[in-house]
């Protein structure tokens, strides 16, 4: 605790003061450039993978940076989702999975959590099309690459949830919105971007990797 005592004395003296003018923009309102959805994992910080300023991202954060199809369960994700889109007006949204994430870990083992992590387990239950297609596609796989299989198919089954939003699917229809997936490399800063497009197909594992200078959002 002291340590973030003394981070946000830090910030009030030094980050708040040089950029004053901002915050007092932004305490009158807001307007994100994206909708970005990640995992709720320590590892991962948006705005630092994206060099982004306060205001410019909308951030929803989950285990496993799952979107639940659209009237499938009433957490805030939907409403959330909802506002950014509606009210905001965001154009994109980012779908963003990471290496050697806990989460699908858990999922490839579910019936494990059920005694020991019920809450857990029945949140991961919303990955249920990511842990059948898994099971029915990749059954050659195992250890490293049947997980990273499994992240990168969760982000593009997440992506097909997010169609499912009545505000989302007449945005794209209009061709206002335009959704992307990444998965973020956590040991080498990398960062492997998908279109939408891809998302009835399998997921490669020889895809390019995008620097994030050239592929700005």
């Amino acid at each position: 605790m002291r340590k973030l005592i003394r981070g946000l004395r830090e910030f009030q003296s030094n980050y708040f003061t040089s950029h004053r003018e901002l915050f007092e923009k932004l305490s009158e309102e807001q307007h994100p450039r994206a909708l970005f959805i990640t995992c709720s994992d320590s590892r991962i910080d948006p705005n630092l993978l994206t060099q982004t300023e306060p205001g410019e991202l909308f951030i929803i954060r989950n285990a496993g940076n799952i979107i639940p199809p659209y009237g499938a369960a009433n957490g805030g994700e939907g409403a959330a989702i909802e506002y950014a889109v509606v009210a905001l007006g965001v154009k994109q949204i980012i779908v963003c999975g990471h290496s050697n994430c806990g989460a699908m870990k858990g999922l490839l083992q579910i019936g494990k959590l059920a005694e020991e992590m019920p809450l857990v387990y029945d949140w991961l239950k919303h990955a249920e099309a990511t842990r059948r297609l898994i099971k029915e596609n990749y059954q050659n796989y195992e250890g490293k690459e049947l997980l990273d299989a499994t992240i990168e198919e969760n982000v593009f089954t997440q992506i097909e949830n997010l169609r499912t939003y009545p505000a989302i699917h007449s945005k794209l229809h209009k061709g206002e919105l335009s959704i992307y997936g990444w998965i973020y490399k956590i040991e080498t800063g990398g960062v492997f971007v998908y279109s939408m497009e891809r998302c009835n197909l399998q997921a490669k594992h020889d895809e390019i990797e995008f620097s994030l200078a050239e592929n700005a959002v």
